[in-house]
């Protein structure tokens, strides 16, 4: 044996892992060992790869996934392209998180006004999307609004989304489109009208669900029954519309379609 090997327990030292971090890495082949002792078992290592188990110390103390450390360890391009945006993605999410406490921070508990208004049925052509989780229910709607939006219009177009009351993993989301002509892509179906109880929520759609918490809290203390699918309908156009002046109507169904 090459009396330049380490054994596990000084070359985990160098390279700031435990042995039982080190002997994980070996099993997934993050660490393979230069050497291991047929009858001991023992495993034994360059001293050169101290770097790699340096380099999973490092790549694992920024959130990064073991099976991408592994292309980042066998330098395929572009590796941690994904982590960062999974990263960008929750920061994001997090901000928002941020910015609705501090809403209720200093203004409390929503209270927004509720109308009670009759809506016709309306002719529509719906894109559905699929979020993955609920944290990803503004992207998915973002791509259904995309799709109808690339129809071409003389008007701004009536835009209607709706949601499930229960949000499980994953979570389907439609966007409806006003509109008396099928539109390709998108399913041509009739909207129900009724009677609905709705809430104006003024500011970013990130915060909309403080409003929803207003909306159901006046439909709990009325004892109507929840219906779904909650209906936001926008009013503004977000292109150019500011975020925090941006209109949108909540709507929840108080009769059965």
């Amino acid at each position: 044996m090459d009396e330049e090997l380490l054994p596990i327990g000084r070359f985990a030292r160098l390279g700031r892992l435990s042995v039982k971090q080190v002997r994980h890495y070996a099993q997934l082949g993050l660490l393979v060992p230069a050497y291991v002792d047929e009858h001991t078992g023992y495993r034994y290592f360059r001293r050169e790869q101290a770097r790699d188990a340096l380099s999973i110390g490092l790549l694992r103390s920024l959130d990064v996934p073991l099976a991408v450390i592994a292309q980042v360890l066998s330098g395929t391009s572009g590796a941690l392209d994904g982590v960062h945006e999974r990263l960008e993605a929750e920061l994001a999410r997090r901000r928002s998180t941020l910015a609705a406490l501090e809403r209720v921070m200093a203004e409390g508990l929503p209270s927004t006004p509720v109308t009670v208004v009759t809506e016709p049925a309306r002719r529509v052509a719906v894109a559905t999307a699929t979020a993955a989780d609920p944290s990803a229910i503004g992207e998915a709607t973002s791509a259904a609004v995309a799709r109808l939006r690339a129809v071409p219009s003389a008007a701004a177009p009536e835009l209607i989304g709706l949601f499930p009351l229960d949000l499980g993993e994953p979570v389907t989301v439609a966007v409806a489109l006003v509109s008396d002509q099928p539109v390709a892509g998108a399913e041509f179906d009739v909207l129900p009208g009724g009677r609905f109880a709705r809430a104006t929520h003024v500011g970013p759609y990130d915060q909309i669900g403080l409003t929803a918490y207003a909306l159901l809290s006046w439909c709990a203390e009325r004892l109507h029954p929840v219906r779904g699918p909650i209906r936001e309908v926008y009013v503004s156009d977000p292109e150019t519309t500011p975020p925090d002046r941006l209109i949108t109507h909540l709507m929840i169904p108080l009769e059965k379609p």
